[in-house]
């Protein structure tokens, strides 16, 4: 309470005040997501406090960290002109009076931008003048950024198509392919904004294979150039030579240039003879998308032999070809002729032709080819002097024996070759060519005639070989002499039995008279043939007997081949039981064939069936004589009653004994064993089978051959 006195006034005069504190204000924002650059007005409202009440004003960038960005103001209500991204953030204002001081909750203040124009990050990270670059088959991560409230939605594309959506697109594994231009676009669906941004990607691979190394004459052969190419790869790979030849600056010289080219420089290196022969020189190859180096050598060395002079003449006789070569060396020689006369051909590599019209050489007169190599000084050379042939051969006399393949030869000495090739004439003078009988082989310098299977009366002959060329011809006799095999030694048929009394197959064995084994023959023609055939024998029918009627005769022989010398038995088989057949032995020595053996015809076995025969009759005996015994016990003890028995038992053994003794047992054992059958004819119509004879026989051993096939 506030009283005043005055001195005129009787009565005090008073007036009350009434304080009020200050309440907690409320922050009123009226756009609290306006966009980037626009205005923000905001409000700070206090229901009750006694005035003047002042307002500051408070934002929070990050928590904990709070600014004052305005204050002392009696107004309630401040301007934010121009507002960007950094004005994000919480907002309050606080009010005071002389009593107390209040603040208004938080308010958050959210700008809406972007998006910005996007970043682009490529891992792994590398950077050329064209943009960023990666190995072939690594994998590639490409990252986008733009900056933007709210976030921005990414979409990427690859050379103008759309290839992913997000913010991080990955390659698992990049090749040359995805070589291109990819861009970023970033989207700001509250704005409806769009920015992008594209970058160049280079896939980096390395050429195939490995580099490629030559080298070549320069400067009229007299010096090397060194030339090294790797195609193919991005970037061009980088070359450079190494050598003992190569000095350091040609080496840094021509290693320049390292990814702007598929090739080297190539290095020219002046011989003047200091390359020593055999040189070795190696190409480095690097690339960045490898991780080793690659290499490639050539070798520079002179030709190891000495050039090659000779001539020959067109089939048509027209022209004289004088040829010079120096084959090998690296790189080729240079080679050129000079004749007399002017006559000349100007340098070739590594072979050349000097062409001359037929007649028009110069006899004697020396033709030299010069051949030039870059590691030597002085050129080489050889000289060709034209003159008549001269053919030479190995023998003038071959002697060979009959059904062998011989070879005649016929040779021209050197540096003297034919107009045409080297002609053969046979033993009756025809010109030989290539055919079953004779087989040519011919160069330009020899030529080799074999004669097949040579006979004697066909083969053995004068055999002449000719040749010519511009100056002259010639020609050589060879004289062939084929003989015949010596006669091989007789050989004897020693056995020939039945190995059954089936009759179908027979065994055979025979000797070689006079001479060692494998000696003098090469084996053996072993003959059969028919001779006869028995009628009714073992089954024969009336086929077999009109197949006898028509063989009536003994047949032709029929051969089969014994290749092997050293058999000495042959069994035969698939013989025809009722029939009788001749064999003989001839052995033969190549194609010589010796004397027949006298023809055998097989004899027949014998069975050993005696000791059986006895030995079953007299088990019979015993096992009947027991019996016989006891009947005859029986009877004499009971022969008073009983005497129709007794007089049937002796009457019928007294007849027995009369048939038995009238009986021609020995007329039939002398006609049925009288020994072996004839083998040498057939048996006589109606005449009995044979028996083999009881008496035991002891059976020979038989050396049984390989079946061989039967030529006739």
């Amino acid at each position: 309470m506030c009283y005043a006195k005055h001195p005129l006034l009787v009565q005090t005069k008073t007036c009350g005040l009434t304080l009020v504190p200050v309440s907690k204000p409320s922050l009123l924002i009226r756009d609290p997501s306006p966009v980037e650059g626009s205005t923000v007005e905001m409000q700070c409202n206090v229901e009750n406090g006694t005035g003047p009440i002042r307002y500051a004003w408070q934002q929070e960038i990050q928590r904990g960290n709070i600014t004052i960005f305005a204050q002392g103001s009696n107004s309630s209500i401040i301007t934010l002109t121009n507002v960007n991204r950094s004005y994000s953030g919480r907002y309050r204002c606080v009010g005071n009076n002389f009593i107390n001081t209040e603040s208004s909750d938080w308010v958050f203040l959210d700008i809406i931008f972007g998006p910005d124009v996007p970043e682009i990050d490529v891992t792994p990270h590398s950077i050329t003048d064209r943009g960023f670059s990666a190995l072939e088959t690594e994998s590639v991560l490409l990252s986008c950024q733009a900056p933007s409230n709210p976030a921005s939605q990414y979409i990427w594309y690859y050379n103008n198509s759309q290839v992913y959506t997000g913010p991080q697109y990955t390659i698992a594994k990049v090749f040359r392919a995805h070589t291109g231009d990819y861009t970023c676009l970033a989207q700001n669906t509250r704005l409806n904004t769009r920015s992008k941004k594209t970058v160049n990607l280079i896939v980096f691979y390395p050429p195939p294979g490995l580099p490629s190394c030559s080298l070549e004459p320069a400067q009229n052969h007299t010096s090397l150039r060194l030339l090294c190419s790797w195609s193919g790869g991005f970037p061009s790979p980088s070359l450079r030579w190494t050598g003992e030849a190569i000095k350091p600056g040609q080496e840094q010289e021509e290693t320049g240039q390292q990814w702007n080219v598929q090739s080297s420089a190539p290095i020219l290196l002046p011989s003047e003879g200091l390359i020593p022969n055999n040189s070795l020189f190696t190409c480095v190859g690097e690339h960045p998308a490898r991780k080793q180096l690659a290499e490639c050598s050539t070798r520079t060395y002179i030709p190891p032999a000495e050039p090659l002079c000779f001539a020959y003449v067109t089939n048509n006789q027209q022209y004289l070809m004088l040829s010079c070569s120096w084959d090998g060396g690296a790189p080729k020689a240079l080679v050129w002729w000079e004749g007399p006369g002017g006559q000349s051909k100007g340098g070739q590599e590594n072979s050349n032709i000097l062409v001359l019209r037929y007649g028009a050489a110069r006899s004697g007169k020396p033709y030299t080819c010069y051949a030039k190599h870059p590691l030597l000084m002085e050129a080489k050379s050889c000289t060709l002097t034209l003159e008549a042939p001269v053919l030479l051969t190995q023998r003038r006399v071959v002697s060979v024996y009959e059904g062998s393949d011989v070879q005649l030869t016929c040779n021209l000495r050197a540096n003297y070759l034919p107009a045409n090739d080297i002609t053969w004439f046979n033993n009756q003078g025809v010109d030989v060519r290539e055919t079953s009988k004779y087989m040519l082989l011919r160069t330009s310098a020899w030529a080799n005639l074999t004669v097949r299977d040579a006979e004697e009366t066909q083969d053995s002959g004068e055999y002449r070989c000719s040749t010519s060329n511009a100056v002259g011809g010639a020609e050589i006799n060879v004289t062939l002499v084929v003989k015949k095999h010596p006669a091989p030694p007789n050989a004897t048929l020693i056995r020939a039995m039945y190995s059954s009394r089936n009759r179908n197959e027979v065994e055979l064995e025979w000797q070689v008279e006079g001479v060692e084994e494998n000696g003098g023959w090469t084996g053996f023609h072993l003959e059969q043939r028919w001779v006869s055939e028995r009628p009714n024998r073992r089954g024969s029918s009336n086929e077999s007997q009109v197949w006898m009627e028509e063989r009536a005769g003994p047949q032709d022989w029929s051969r089969m081949v014994i290749q092997d010398p050293s058999i000495r038995s042959y069994t035969v088989r698939g013989l025809i039981p009722t029939a009788t057949y001749q064999f003989r032995i001839i052995s033969i020595n190549h194609r010589t064939i010796g004397h027949p053996s006298v023809a055998k015809t097989p004899v027949e076995l014998r069975d050993n069936v005696y000791p059986a025969v006895v030995g079953a009759a007299v088990g019979g005996m015993l096992f009947a004589a027991i019996p016989t015994v006891l009947l005859l016990v029986y009877i004499i003890r009971n022969h008073k009653s009983s005497p129709r028995l007794r007089a049937m038992l002796f009457g019928w053994q007294q007849n027995q004994s009369r048939e038995n003794i009238n009986f021609p047992e020995d007329e039939v054992v002398a006609g049925s064993d009288g020994g072996l059958e004839n083998t040498t004819g057939s048996p006589s119509p109606g005449m009995a089978e044979p028996k083999v004879s009881s008496l035991p026989t002891a059976s020979s051993p038989s050396h049984t051959g390989q079946d061989l096939p039967l030529q006739t």
